[in-house]
């Protein structure tokens, strides 16, 4: 595996995988013998984990990436995404194949991603030796909720590393999720699946070890619950047209973790999530870009005054 840096900021854990890209005219998309396409269909590099590490990379922090990958062309990709941006990999063999998606974008932005659950297997495991060398490294780990990755909670606990993850658009009632909801100390969610944010995000701070727990509501905003206090954060004007949410959730996580390893207090953090998820949403799905750090230092120094969050 690549030599770790003994001074990594971040360690993301998963999350490694292609995506097609198709634009469609609606979502829902009605029923059709064969739809034609013209603004063509890409299959780029990028599914959660190397989003968040890029955008964490473009903010100045320094990432190492570990997933399991596939000795197949998608798995070049994400090797080929993550020599041109400068950010380490250490890659898992995965016989099964990297991982993949469908995402259907709407004219509004609005996606639906289909995620091919082949390219797994049940016993699959990130090898302990590296998980604790690359942890005991890093001054923080980022956990995706695909697999193997829940397998490496127990571990990276031991370490004494403090952990992150997002649990996307969990209903509060799947199992699957509960591992990553209760071990991490910082808990990103979007509201989309749940019909009472509050109570969920209580439930996770209650059950588990959260510090912050962050939902993400798309356009209006996020709640955050820090220090037993929910706060709602406003939703920031994206600097230009939007044409795209995806990677807008692993953008807000990467802004806000920028922000806890920069010292900074729960509120602001959440700025800088919201100033990097709106931006996320000004760029193509076909296209892997994230805010840099001095733009979102600057927008984030406009807005603060008007989104009374001091």
């Amino acid at each position: 595996m690549p030599e770790p840096s003994s001074d990594n900021d971040v360690l993301v854990l998963g999350g490694a995988g292609v995506d097609t890209i198709v634009y469609v005219p609606e979502l829902p998309l009605p029923y059709a013998d064969s739809y034609m396409i013209d603004s063509g269909i890409r299959t780029r590099a990028g599914q959660t984990g190397d989003f968040v590490a890029l955008a964490l990379s473009a903010l100045g922090l320094r990432i190492h990436h570990l997933d399991v990958l596939g000795d197949d062309p998608e798995g070049d990709l994400v090797r080929a995404l993550h020599h041109d941006r400068g950010i380490a990999l250490t890659a898992v063999p995965q016989p099964a194949g990297t991982k993949r998606a469908v995402n259907l974008v709407g004219p509004d932005g609005r996606r639906l991603s289909l995620y091919d659950t082949s390219r797994a297997y049940a016993d699959d495991r990130l090898p302990e030796a590296t998980v604790r060398t690359l942890a005991g490294v890093s001054r923080h780990a980022h956990v995706s909720i695909t697999h193997p990755c829940a397998h490496a909670l127990p571990i990276l606990r031991e370490t004494g590393v403090t952990l992150s993850t997002d649990l996307h658009n969990w209903d509060g009632e799947n199992p699957y999720h509960e591992p990553f909801a209760y071990t991490a100390d910082v808990v990103f969610l979007s509201t989309t699946a749940l019909t009472d944010p509050e109570r969920t995000m209580r439930r996770i701070a209650e059950r588990g070890r959260a510090e912050v727990v962050v939902a993400t509501a798309g356009a209006e905003g996020a709640f955050l619950l820090a220090d037993g206090e929910l706060i709602r954060v406003p939703a920031v004007t994206p600097p230009a047209p939007v044409v795209d949410s995806n990677g807008a959730g692993d953008a807000f996580a990467a802004g806000f973790l920028f922000g806890r390893l920069s010292g900074e207090p729960p509120h602001r953090c959440a700025l800088y999530g919201a100033v990097a998820g709106a931006y996320a949403c000004t760029v193509p799905s076909t296209q892997a870009e994230a805010i840099g750090r001095g733009e979102l230092l600057a927008r984030a120094a406009e807005l603060e005054p008007v989104t009374g969050t001091h």
